[in-house]
């Protein structure tokens, strides 16, 4: 990710009701929400919704669906994961003592999103572990 796509993410999610629509379609993964339900739970009006899920299209944080007559909008969350590996990408200069705390909350943020295709984080380190739970060796992260 570059700077650019970064602000522009930032910019998109520096409005509450935007920020309260990306969260709430994390909750929502992997089917999503439809506008309506959208406007419903956030108690938002429909055009002021339309307005909003335009701009974090554009930023590319939700896509939009087509299902029967109805627009399902999910989460990007590639996007999110790569906004995260922007902000962490040179975290503590690399010092495990930091680094590793930083790396173990994230992991205890969503436990039950951990998978076997996730990553997780040694408290010691930033590195990721293998997702080999017999191997003890770390596996390398790309940058």
């Amino acid at each position: 990710m570059e700077i650019n796509d970064a602000t522009a993410i930032f910019g998109a999610l520096a409005q509450p009701t935007r920020l309260n629509i990306v969260r709430l379609l994390i909750r929502r993964e992997p089917d999503g929400a439809a506008a309506g339900d959208i406007a419903r739970a956030l108690e938002v009006p429909n055009a002021t919704l339309s307005a909003h899920l335009k701009v974090l299209t554009q930023a590319g944080l939700v896509a939009p669906r087509r299902e029967s007559r109805s627009i399902i909008y999910r989460a990007e969350l590639s996007a999110i994961e790569a906004l995260i590996g922007f902000l962490l990408r040179d975290c503590c200069a690399g010092d495990p003592s930091i680094c590793g705390p930083l790396m173990a909350s994230l992991s205890e943020t969503a436990p039950e999103c951990a998978s076997s295709d996730t990553p997780s984080f040694d408290s010691t380190s930033s590195t990721p572990l293998s997702s080999n739970p017999s191997s003890s060796k770390p596996t390398p992260t790309e940058t």
